[in-house]
């Protein structure tokens, strides 16, 4: 019975079913697609994610272009795409694991600071003379690192910016910036390399960066202090795997984001070769089809504040998913420019309504403490999945031709959305993630150093027969929670001297580690935990026991 009740309850949240009139998704009835822009801490900030893409976007152009006068070979020329996409593998969890350790704002400020600095040393370079191939790549590399630690500390201020019913809207108007971007930048860089040189591109991106940089130190951030020890990178990133190892949530976020991305990728990457070999045009076209995917972009955003309060987030990114897969068909058989154009529009809304749905459900599964390194593992699956998937659908189309690539891509994109069916990523739209750093349930002994450990921890309840199985299930859950937030080697025992009675053990590294267990605490969590404690049929609370390690101090992961 317990399990038919858990999996209703699972297929209740996924489905978005109505609830009190004051809970969080009759609220969204009010909310549109720009409501977002009224926060002007949002708004702002809203402008400087735009700035920070259009960069972003020239730079990509104005190296390219000036790599094929320093080294025109195909080797070098791609490259220079490889020295900005690599930083993103490297580097993106010590990035997330950064950014939640240390204050955002400044750690924003501090990478914008490193982007305008490179992008202007490598246009004064450039327009001197000194600029040569390897040099370029230096300094592209660098750029992508400036990005790549960025990216997951972005993504994290947002949920700060705007309430949790306003950030589908948020998030889709930041995927907005990004394909205006996406169309804006190459443009103007085309036409700053025209008049001016690769050179000229690169100042101007340093004074983009200097802009948002600008806009960054008008933040004023209300910042949380937390009264323990802060968390050295090393066992920072080490709370982030564990996190996500046992996030059912984010977990199923990736999964669904890697069977989209990966074969989602094959239009990007075939588009130009569309273009030129297909369709036998020249950039005029290849810049009106990015117009299409940028303008079916903003259709999706306007839309997807409706479908929300429609249909549940996990309907959406399959209809999406189904769409995106037949304008692939469609672009496959286009013979003629308005259809394939027409083809990017599905695309474009398609895209739009799949991408901004999965970040939002990272951003909603995630709780402030860990919410960057949750969304580096996002950045690494979409970064991952587009370069990784590229490369795979060009050596497709190369063996056969891009019509049959796009083909195959279409049908993997199909078998993916079975594939991922079962893995639902609307589980936390309705958690409360709220922390409870206030809820801690005993003394904290003065004569034990915070880095002393391992800790043991047992909790004994006495469990009615009749609630066993129950009391398992809510168990399981409990244990993922204890292990996410800091805990390792969980286990539930029966005592067996003593019917009845069972025993939840779990290990943490240190004293402070179980401070900042009771710390990561949400409200969603005690909901868990309180349940779990309504089976507990004893006189008395649930027994506690924290033990110290007598032999061994080393932090075990």
């Amino acid at each position: 019975m317990s399990t038919c009740f858990r999996h209703f309850e699972k297929k209740r949240l996924c489905l978005n079913m109505p609830f009190a009139s004051n809970d969080p998704i009759h609220k969204e009835n009010r909310i549109g697609a720009w409501t977002p822009m009224r926060h002007p801490v949002f708004r702002m900030l809203w402008i400087a994610i735009l700035f920070v893409n259009i960069a972003s976007w020239m730079q990509d152009v104005g190296a390219g272009w000036l790599m094929t006068s320093l080294a025109p070979t195909p080797a070098m020329v791609s490259l220079v795409q490889a020295a900005t996409s690599t930083p993103f593998f490297l580097l993106a969890i010590p990035a997330g694991a950064l950014a939640d350790i240390v204050d955002r704002r400044r750690f924003l400020i501090a990478t914008q600071i490193w982007l305008a600095c490179c992008a202007g040393a490598l246009g004064f370079l450039t327009l001197t003379g000194l600029t040569s191939s390897i040099l370029l790549l230096v300094f592209t590399f660098c750029l992508g690192v400036g990005l790549a630690m960025m990216m997951p500390a972005w993504g994290a201020v947002i949920p700060e910016l705007v309430p949790r019913e306003e950030l589908q809207s948020a998030v889709a108007l930041n995927s907005i910036a990004i394909n205006i971007a996406r169309s804006v930048g190459p443009a103007i860089a085309g036409i700053i390399v025209a008049a001016a040189g690769s050179g000229a591109v690169f100042l101007t991106n340093a004074a983009f960066y200097a802009i948002v940089t600008f806009l960054t130190i008008r933040w004023k951030r209300n910042v949380v202090q937390s009264e323990l020890p802060s968390e050295h990178l090393i066992s920072a990133i080490k709370a982030g795997l564990r996190y996500a190892r046992h996030s059912e949530a984010l977990i199923a976020v990736m999964i669904r984001g890697a069977c989209f991305f990966v074969f989602a990728s094959a239009s990007w990457a075939l588009m130009p070769l569309i273009v030129r070999q297909e369709l036998k045009r020249g950039p005029d076209v290849y810049g009106l089809m990015l117009g299409c995917i940028g303008v079916g972009a903003i259709c999706g955003a306007i839309l997807m504040p409706r479908l929300i309060r429609l249909v549940s987030r996990d309907t959406i990114i399959r209809c999406a998913s189904v769409v995106y897969g037949v304008g692939m068909l469609a672009l496959a058989a286009s013979d003629m420019v308005i259809s394939a154009c027409c083809a990017m529009l599905a695309i474009g809304i398609s895209w739009m309504m799949t991408a901004s749905a999965l970040m939002t459900a990272a951003q909603i599964t995630l709780p402030g403490w860990v919410r960057a390194r949750g969304l580096a593992f996002f950045w690494i699956v979409f970064t991952g999945g587009m370069a990784g998937g590229s490369v795979i659908w060009g050596q497709v189309a190369g063996l056969l031709n891009i019509q049959l690539a796009l083909v195959i891509a279409s049908a993997c994109l199909f078998i993916g959305i079975g594939v991922s069916w079962r893995f639902y990523v609307g589980l936390n739209d309705k958690a409360d993630l709220t922390p409870l750093s206030h809820d801690w349930a005993g003394p904290v002994p003065r004569d034990i150093e915070m880095h002393e450990g391992p800790i043991m921890i047992t909790i004994e309840y006495q469990v009615r027969p009749e609630d066993t199985d129950a009391f398992i299930d809510v168990m399981h859950r409990l244990g993922e929670i204890r292990q996410r937030n800091g805990g390792y080697m969980w286990e539930l025992f029966n005592d067996i001297n003593r019917p009845g009675i069972m025993i939840e053990f779990y290990l943490i590294e240190s004293m402070v580690e179980m401070l900042r267990q009771r710390e990561r605490m949400t409200v969603a969590d005690r909901e868990v935990r309180d349940e779990a404690r309504a089976y507990h049929n004893g006189s008395t609370p649930p027994k506690v026991t924290r033990l110290l390690s007598a032999i061994s101090h080393r932090k075990i992961f």
